[in-house]
């Protein structure tokens, strides 16, 4: 046995870490330098910056676990909050020191910025969700769900609006409500600790693929960047089995692959392999959602109120101090989630505009040093109601696939990317077993 990983993202480096540990051989191949996929290290001149900006919350129990195996200690490189939902000047929500859910429950009663009876009702629509195990007879939008169940304007606009952009990077209209549930489910009746923001002291690339990648190697593996695969070639027969890779360097073959690609480079090699078909068809039809990060650079005196600060704006929805979280000093970065009007701006009119609404929400700020937008167009599928995705074990023997795209619970985010990872290892692993 030995297992050939494609793609060294967050997917691709949890396969290759579960393997590894159980001592098999495996080679991941990346076709970037840089370890990470959507969510690794950016430089830009002298600062290292991420091509997206995420954070992580205490729910995320496999990314930790991991962490932990490679040496990536999470408190050290993950700054760890009690949940705070803070939207500057309008909107504050903090977790209290009780037991889960009652922790959030009562945060939602005492939050500061909207009416009393529209707090009240946001608490009744997680009581009554916690009822019925978080579960909807049939999926709907989250648009559709929090008008059911009349939550108010200033909750809806502060705070469940927000929520779901960040957790399903879709639009409320469009969202599924089921997976939005999903992630209240996993943040609210686990522990406590659950609900806790996570935010990255490191970059992305160093917070989890490149200590994955020192213990893939330490454990035999390989982990090849700069290496492209250009083609997979089953064996002949084609029911799956031995499987040639071919990659920048030659060709080699492997019993086993993993194919942990995004979905829109995935679908280049399914779609050659017939007994891949309906795999192909699934991700082909697969929509996306962008995710702009916006990076200026003050002088070194320009900090935020808080690490992470929420806005009711036109056009910011979180701001990070980098100099607060890894010491960049002076280096405001700014996500905007989903889509909007700010896609057909140029990138140097939105980063001047970006500057010019923190000037309104925090008062005068001197020019920035340099500015930097990060434009990830496919950052993730549009999460939508009844979303057909593909499953990791697939008709073609031996061959699986993994990624924050495949069928589960979750949105696309790092968590959902490491299980699958997981989980192809899990089914490679149990068949030798």
């Amino acid at each position: 046995m030995n297992v050939a990983v494609i793609g060294g993202g967050y997917a691709g480096m949890a396969a290759a870490v579960t393997l590894a540990e159980r001592r098999v051989p495996v080679t991941v191949f990346e076709a970037a330098r840089t370890l990470g996929g959507r969510a690794r290290r950016v430089e830009h001149r002298d600062t290292t910056l991420d091509n997206g900006l995420h954070i992580l919350i205490g729910a995320y129990s496999e990314t930790l676990r991991l962490m932990r195996l490679v040496g990536a200690d999470p408190e050290r490189v993950l700054l760890r909050l009690p949940f705070t939902w803070q939207v500057h000047e309008c909107f504050s929500l903090q977790a209290r020191r009780l037991p889960a859910p009652l922790h959030l429950l009562a945060g939602l009663i005492m939050a500061a910025g909207a009416p009393l009876h529209e707090r009240l009702s946001a608490a009744r629509f997680i009581w009554r969700m916690r009822r019925q195990g978080y579960a909807l007879p049939r999926d709907e939008t989250v648009a559709s769900l929090l008008d059911q169940h009349a939550q108010g304007w200033r909750m809806t606009r502060l705070l469940w609006h927000p929520l779901c952009v960040s957790a399903l990077n879709t639009p409320p209209a469009a969202a599924s409500a089921q997976v939005f549930l999903n992630v209240l489910r996993d943040c609210l009746d686990a522990d406590r600790v659950a609900s806790d923001l996570l935010l990255p002291r490191t970059d992305l690339s160093a917070l989890f693929p490149d200590p994955a990648a020192a213990y893939v190697t330490a454990q035999g593996g390989e982990v090849l960047t700069g290496q492209r695969v250009t083609g997979i070639d089953q064996e002949a027969g084609g029911t799956g089995g031995d499987f040639t890779v071919r990659h920048a360097a030659g060709e080699r073959t492997f019993s086993h692959v993993v194919c942990a690609l995004p979905p829109y480079h995935a679908g280049a090699f399914l779609v050659g392999i017939s007994a891949l078909a309906e795999a192909a068809d699934t991700v082909e039809h697969l929509a996306y959602q962008p995710i702009y990060s916006v990076y200026l650079c003050y002088p070194r005196q320009v900090r935020l109120p808080a690490p992470m600060l929420g806005f009711e704006s036109t056009l910011l929805q979180w701001a990070f101090d980098r100099g607060a979280l890894g010491g960049q000093h002076g280096v405001i970065g700014v996500v905007i989630s989903a889509e909007g009007a700010h896609q057909d701006l140029p990138q140097d009119e939105l980063a001047s505009l970006v500057h010019q609404e923190l000037q309104q929400q925090l008062g005068p700020l001197p020019d920035p040093l340099w500015h930097r937008v990060i434009a990830e167009k496919r950052a993730t599928y549009a999460c939508t109601p009844g979303l057909k995705r593909p499953e990791t074990r697939t008709p073609l023997r031996n061959f699986l696939l993994a990624g924050d795209y495949v069928a589960s619970d979750y949105p696309a985010t790092i968590e959902s990317a490491v299980r699958s990872g997981v989980n192809a290892a899990t089914m490679i692993l149990d068949k030798r077993d």
